[in-house]
């Protein structure tokens, strides 16, 4: 990582979240570090990120997301949402169908629309236009719907953006629970390596 911030006058409380992290992933992740000096910031991403998640469609969340990480070339959050993709939501199926074709070219036609309106917001959200958001009208998706992805793809940005900024590596961890499609997902910063033992 290129940097490690800290602040001492908030150590207990990056230490109460970077626990929170550990209890979550079972280990502690590469990000916790990144937000040293500002556990209030991940702590608000957190519920932002949580707000999103939980008011739409579980799927339609990793999937805009997975289309958003790819983008923004975050491996990463690349990795950790295809993982989500095929453990919480229960879709190997579409996990290894993305890992393979990033477009999704073999998803249905809503799940298409998704990763493509995903993946365009997350490069070049300014030239979205009236078709874009039709396209997804047209596929069953409604104004609410709509929303929540570019709500989902905005959470994205910034958690990805800060990872990569500050040079925080994927976990090991998690490209050894997909080992059969790391190699795939592998879109920017390089995986971990796991420590000597």
């Amino acid at each position: 990582m290129f940097i490690e911030p800290l602040d001492v006058s908030v150590e207990d409380e990056v230490d109460a979240w970077a626990q929170e992290q550990t209890a979550r992933w079972g280990y502690r992740p590469n990000y916790a570090a990144v937000f040293g000096s500002r556990p209030d910031v991940a702590r608000a991403w957190t519920g932002l990120n949580l707000a999103v998640r939980d008011g739409m469609d579980r799927r339609r969340f990793e999937l805009a997301t997975i289309a958003a990480a790819r983008a923004l070339r975050s491996t990463y959050c690349t990795v950790a949402h295809s993982m989500f993709l095929r453990d919480a939501c229960g879709d190997e199926a579409t996990m290894v169908a993305l890992a393979d074709d990033p477009e999704g070219t073999s998803l249905d036609a809503t799940d298409r629309a998704v990763v493509a309106f995903a993946g365009k917001v997350a490069r070049r959200a300014s030239e979205i236009t009236q078709d874009d958001v039709d396209a997804l009208r047209a596929v069953g998706l409604s104004e609410n719907d709509i929303a929540d992805v570019i709500f989902a793809v905005g959470a994205r940005c910034f958690f990805a953006t800060v990872l990569d900024a500050a040079g925080a590596e994927p976990d090991h961890q998690l490209g050894a629970a997909l080992a059969t499609v790391t190699e795939r997902l592998v879109v920017g910063r390089p995986i971990a390596a796991a420590p000597a033992s």
